[in-house]
């Protein structure tokens, strides 16, 4: 069973970097489409950053302060955020599509049926 295990968030000013993590167990590897999404209170899920086969994508919101990487070795997958914003707090949580066809989009949340607990990101001003 695969699970999907996030750490890094935590409490930072506006300006400042946080890197996430999402250890990926019970899998052989990193599943080929794997995304952080976040949530924040009374908004919707958003996906900020995706990657399918080695293919990065990002929100627009994002776009230029996050990268989405991962250790294949070490079945982790990373979001570095720098820039951070009071608009990108939120709980992050990270994701994957064992099926991982390549007619989704990255961003069709639907797609990913793995999740992990989540991991609280604050940024104040």
């Amino acid at each position: 069973q695969v699970q999907l295990m996030e750490s890094g968030g935590g409490s930072v000013q506006a300006g400042g970097s946080l890197r996430l993590s999402c250890a990926v167990s019970g899998y052989a590897a990193i599943p080929g489409c794997m995304a952080w999404v976040r949530q924040a209170p009374g908004k919707q899920r958003e996906g900020v950053a995706a990657i399918k086969w080695g293919l990065s994508t990002y929100a627009d919101s994002v776009k230029g302060r996050f990268t989405i990487s991962q250790d294949n070795a070490s079945k982790i997958l990373y979001l570095q955020m720098n820039s951070l914003k009071p608009d990108d707090t939120a709980k992050y949580y990270c994701a994957a599509d064992i099926v991982c066809s390549r007619y989704r989009s990255s961003f069709d949340l639907a797609r990913y049926h793995i999740w992990g607990q989540g991991t609280q990101v604050t940024v104040s001003s």
